[in-house]
Formats: structure tokens, C-alpha cells, sequence
């Protein structure tokens, strides 16, 4: 005996099919639709592209750190500072190490956004540069400096060391010009930035666990020890060079 039932099976299925072929041929736009939005145009701050490889600082700072350093971290130091200023158009045109500079100028309702997100942009845009393969020691006037205030690389070498290992927690250790012209090292917290204190960064180390822990684990003075055979010495130099 026929089942009037299998007709409306069979139609329901045939139903099932056709809308399943117009999706199919639709999915382009759907999507495109659906995909998720790009950063805004307008979003003043972005993260530069490396200048080298992921690899290129191999054996001494592995592929894998600097690809989530750089990608992740500071991708969200950059997503944070652009959420910070989206509300203050006025302060759009501005460079990071403007805004970095002049903290005290900028309203109490995202000082503390952008000195620690402005401040994570800042001194990872300048870390990047700091960093490659090529001249091992410095050269110029900057290596007149060094050997006048250390009494040469070495005495560098080991006063950057100090001051890296000394840092409790997050931080940085850095190589400063002083408004007098003359080097110094310091440390910051979290990602304080010289800029702030009116002196000029010349190289910077990074001393937050995310930028060693992959490799090093949590012996950082292996990492700071590696971090002297990667040291951009041209880019130093031009930045020691720099008029106040």
C-alpha cells in the first residue's frame, strides 16, 4: 500500500537540497559578511613589521618567541593604545613617543592606559631595531662614549648584566643618552619608558619573561648573556647620534 508520508519525505528532502544549493552558491557573500572586521582605517597606531625574519636572530633568540612577541604582544600593546585614544581625536596625530614623553599632559582618564599600553608600543617598536646580526661591537662616537663612561664593552657588557638581572618581575634594562649628551644605564617596571624621564633610548632589553621563557625558561641571565650577540650596533650608533 502506498504511504502518502514518502511523497512528503521525498518533497521535504528535494526542498532540503535546492536550499542547500542556493546557500552553497551564495556562500561567497555570506562570507564576506560574516568574516571578521579588519582594524579600522582610522586606528592611528599599528604594529611595524620586523625587519628581519622570525628567524634571523637564530641560535640566540628563537623563531618561535619573536613570532608571538612580536605578533601577539605587541599586537595587543597596539589594540590597547588605539581603545585608549578612540575617544580623544586630538591626540590621534600624535607619535607614540610624543604621547610616551609627555604623560603628564594627557587626560587622568587614559594616562595609565597609555603609559602602559603607549608604553608597550614604544619600547617594542624600538627593541625590534635594536636587535640583528652584523657589527659585533660599536664604532664612532658611540664607542668613545662607552669607553669613556664604562672603560670599554666589556665594563657595558657587565653593567647591562647587572642592572637586566636586577629588575624584579617585568621590566626593561636600557642604554640612555642624558639631556647632557652623556650614556647611562637604567631599568624601568612593566613598560615604563625612558622617553618619559627626557632621555633618549639607545638600545633596549626586554626582560619580561614572554621575551625569553620559551628558550631560557626562567634563567634569565642565560637569555641576557645570549642577548649580546644580536645587538643592532649601527642602529645604536645613529640613535646615540641623534640631536636632542
Amino acid at each position: 500500500m502506498h504511504n502518502p508520508m514518502h511523497n512528503i519525505d521525498r518533497r521535504s528532502a528535494i526542498a532540503t537540497m535546492t536550499a542547500l544549493a542556493g546557500a552553497a552558491a551564495l556562500a561567497p557573500g555570506l562570507l564576506a559578511q560574516t568574516a571578521p572586521a579588519a582594524a579600522p582605517a582610522s586606528a592611528p597606531f599599528t604594529v611595524p613589521p620586523l625587519p628581519y625574519a622570525y628567524d634571523a636572530l637564530e641560535p640566540y633568540i628563537d623563531a618561535q618567541t619573536m613570532q608571538i612577541h612580536h605578533d601577539k604582544h605587541h599586537q595587543t600593546y597596539v589594540n590597547n593604545l588605539n581603545a585608549a585614544v578612540a575617544g580623544h581625536p586630538e591626540l590621534a596625530g600624535k607619535s607614540v613617543n610624543d604621547l610616551v614623553a609627555n604623560l603628564a599632559a594627557l587626560p587622568d582618564s587614559i594616562r595609565t592606559a597609555i603609559q602602559n599600553n603607549g608604553g608597550g608600543h614604544a619600547n617594542h617598536s624600538l627593541f625590534w631595531l635594536t636587535l640583528g646580526k652584523g657589527t659585533t661591537a660599536p664604532s664612532g662616537e658611540l664607542a668613545k662614549a662607552i669607553d669613556g663612561k664604562f672603560s670599554g664593552l666589556s665594563g657595558f657588557q657587565e653593567k647591562l648584566t647587572a642592572a637586566a638581572l636586577s629588575v624584579f618581575g617585568s621590566g626593561w634594562a636600557w642604554l640612555v643618552k642624558l639631556p647632557d649628551g652623556s650614556l647611562n644605564i637604567e631599568t624601568t617596571h612593566n613598560q615604563d619608558s625612558p622617553l618619559t624621564q627626557g632621555h633618549t633610548p639607545i638600545l633596549a632589553l626586554d626582560v619580561w619573561e614572554h621575551a625569553y621563557y620559551l628558550k631560557y625558561q626562567n634563567v634569565r641571565a642565560s637569555y641576557v648573556k645570549a642577548y649580546f650577540s644580536v645587538i643592532n650596533w649601527d642602529f645604536a650608533s645613529s640613535q646615540f647620534a641623534k640631536k636632542a
